[in-house]
């Protein structure tokens, strides 16, 4: 495509997260505006296809608001920097998550292929608009799926210009996509994607780009592949993944003691299932399943590598699914915290079911008021790098004593937490809640003053005297 200036810009700027609702969706709201590049050759205009590569399952749409820098811009002020955009129109920024993994941070392939950004039809001139007036709609086969205005935004317009001037010159004819509201999500070959940009009375017109098949990549490169994360990240709030757990094996363990799993566990030769020396800080009973993360003993030399920017304790905070307890194998050590009121938060936010580590927490006081079902050794005020080294996530791990792998069942209640093999749930449920019957019946009769011999555990000479118990208990 030609630009709609008549020459291709030196760059295309996106921002990452600018609409509140967009926030909202992802669960985070940035402190300042982050970026990424996407090459002019993705350029296109309206009625051309966006063509998704075969093999790619993940192709989504983001209706967004580009700006065309009109003058030069160099350290430009916040309060100047709308004044160097000479046009504003309608933008698609298009994208394969398929493909995000291979270059993560950058999203070179996954948004940058050809005719991945599409603008038009129609330019509105900068200086007859409000830029804290714009609204954005979208629509997928007619249906209104984005619709949001700009006087909410985290990052004003005229503030991009100036922050990315700061380091990079924006030349005239550059392009900034500005982020896109919630609701972006993922279409498919057949699908039609809308985008308009309306200031009152003027309007861009509707860019119109149909979704096409394309050819297979070559395969001397990253292929696609798709992921529960990557789909949960494409799809946005219309992705309902399927739950981790299903709900009536959930409901199953939400149903029977702490107590009773074990010695059910023990009597299958399984009498080491007990995550040791952990107990509640905070939240009810836990069900979930789990995602492991590891720490090493501390190494000064490597902590820098591993214990610094987005480490492993981080990355295992981002992975989590709803539905996930993040277990952590501290090495049994609670003097040193291993997961403070601010990652709690963001566990919560994420979905998480619980935590559990055999090492300390800090901000115990602040994670107690999440109503996040979190157990630890204990309690500690030290921040990461006194005792240990986030090492990896999603590994086989020793936690309390148990040996953990990733995908396993954990529950907790006030007596502490069991791992549960996935493979026994249903029958270890089953059985779990007839036991429970028996020392409910076993229960009443010593209440009555029966003595436990032969009584308790329920003997043969107390069967008959159970079944009619359990009779009239149903009815």
């Amino acid at each position: 495509m030609t630009h709609p200036l008549g020459n291709p810009p030196t760059k295309i700027v996106a921002v990452h997260l600018n609409y509140p609702s967009r926030a909202r969706e992802r669960g985070r709201v940035p402190a300042q505006p982050s970026y990424f590049l996407k090459p002019p050759s993705s350029l296109a205009g309206t009625k051309e296809a966006i063509v998704r590569p075969a093999g790619c399952e993940l192709l989504g749409f983001e209706g967004e608001i580009a700006l065309v820098i009109g003058s030069r811009a160099q350290r430009v002020a916040p309060e100047d920097g709308w004044s160097y955009v000479r046009w504003v129109t309608a933008a698609n920024d298009a994208g394969v998550y398929d493909l995000r993994y291979a270059d993560r941070g950058s999203n070179l392939r996954s948004k940058g292929a050809d005719g991945f950004t599409p603008l038009g039809p129609r330019l509105l001139d900068a200086r007859t608009v409000d830029p804290d007036a714009l609204r954005l709609r979208t629509w997928v086969n007619g249906e209104v799926v984005q619709d949001d205005t700009t006087d909410t935004l985290l990052f004003p317009f005229g503030q991009l210009v100036a922050d990315l001037s700061r380091l990079v010159t924006l030349e005239p004819g550059d392009v900034v996509l500005t982020g896109t509201p919630a609701g972006a999500s993922v279409v498919r070959p057949g699908d039609l994607v809308e985008v308009e940009v309306t200031a009152g009375e003027l309007s861009t017109g509707r860019l119109r780009n149909p979704i096409a098949d394309g050819d297979p990549l070559a395969p001397y490169g990253a292929m696609p592949k798709a992921d529960p994360a990557e789909r949960e990240a494409a799809y946005g709030s219309a992705y309902e993944p399927e739950p981790l757990l299903a709900p009536r094996l959930a409901e199953g363990l939400r149903s029977v003691a702490v107590a009773t799993l074990s010695a059910q566990l023990r009597s299958r030769g399984l009498p080491h299932m007990s995550i040791d020396g952990v107990g509640p800080v905070s939240g009810d009973a836990m069900v979930g399943v789990a995602h492991t993360l590891r720490y090493l003993p501390l190494r000064e030399d490597l902590f820098k590598r591993y214990g610094t920017g987005m480490n492993a304790q981080k990355r295992a905070i981002e992975e989590l699914r709803p539905g996930h307890v993040l277990v952590m194998d501290a090495r049994r050590d609670p003097t040193a915290g291993t997961l403070g009121d601010i990652l709690a938060l963001r566990a919560h936010r994420r979905g998480a079911a619980g935590v559990v580590t055999d090492g300390a927490v800090r901000d115990s006081a602040a994670i107690a008021r999440l109503g996040l079902p979190v157990y630890a050794a204990g309690s500690h005020p030290s921040v990461l790098g006194r005792r240990h080294v986030p090492w990896d996530t999603g590994v086989p791990i020793a936690c309390g004593g148990a040996l953990v792998q990733p995908g396993d069942l954990i529950v907790g209640d006030a007596d502490g937490v069991v791992v549960v093999p996935p493979d026994m749930a249903d029958e270890l449920v089953a059985d779990c809640r007839e036991q429970e019957r028996q020392e409910r019946f076993i229960a009443e009769q010593v209440a009555a003053g029966e003595s436990v011999d032969g009584l308790y555990p329920l003997g043969q000479a107390w069967r008959d005297a159970y079944e009619n118990w359990c009779k009239g208990e149903t009815q």
